[in-house]
C-alpha cells in the first residue's frame, strides 16, 4: 500500500495540470462513486471501477467489502473535498482530502483513465493518513 502511494505521489509531481474540461469530467465520476458508496449502491459505485478493478474485484458485492474495509475513509466520512489534479495522456490524478467519520483527516490520491468511449473510469486510489509517512 505504501509502495503504491509512493510511486502514485511521483508520477503525481512530473504529471502537468489537467485541463478543465477533464478535471470537471474525473471529478464527476469521483463525486458519483462516492455518492453512490453513501447510498450503500454497490452496483453504482462499481460501474465507475476501470476495466482493470473489475477485473480483480468481478461482482460489485465483492468490490463493496474491500471499500468498507481496507478504505473505511472512503466510504464513510463527514467531508470530501478536491485538491489539485494532474494529468499525462489520458490519466489524471486527483487530490481528495477526506475527513473520516471519526474526525481523521486523511488525503487520497485518485487515478483515472480515459476509456475509448471518451469517458473517465477510476484505476485505483492510494489513501494515506495525513501525518503519516509514506
Amino acid at each position: 500500500m505504501r509502495a503504491i502511494a509512493l510511486i502514485a505521489a511521483i508520477l503525481f509531481a512530473i504529471a502537468s495540470p489537467a485541463s478543465a474540461d477533464d478535471v470537471t469530467a474525473a471529478q464527476g465520476v469521483i463525486r458519483a462513486q462516492e455518492q453512490a458508496f453513501g447510498r450503500d449502491d454497490a452496483a453504482a459505485a462499481y460501474s465507475y471501477a476501470a476495466p482493470a478493478i473489475r477485473q480483480i474485484f468481478p461482482q460489485a458485492d465483492i468490490f463493496m467489502s474491500m471499500v468498507q474495509t481496507q478504505y473505511a475513509p472512503v466510504y464513510r466520512h463527514r467531508s470530501f473535498e478536491f485538491g489539485e489534479a494532474r494529468s499525462e495522456g489520458d490519466r489524471i490524478a486527483q487530490r481528495v482530502q477526506i475527513v473520516d467519520a471519526d474526525g481523521e483527516a486523511w488525503e487520497a490520491l485518485y487515478t483515472l483513465e480515459r476509456q475509448a468511449d471518451g469517458s473517465f473510469e477510476i484505476t485505483g486510489c492510494s489513501l494515506l493518513k495525513v501525518g503519516q509517512a509514506v
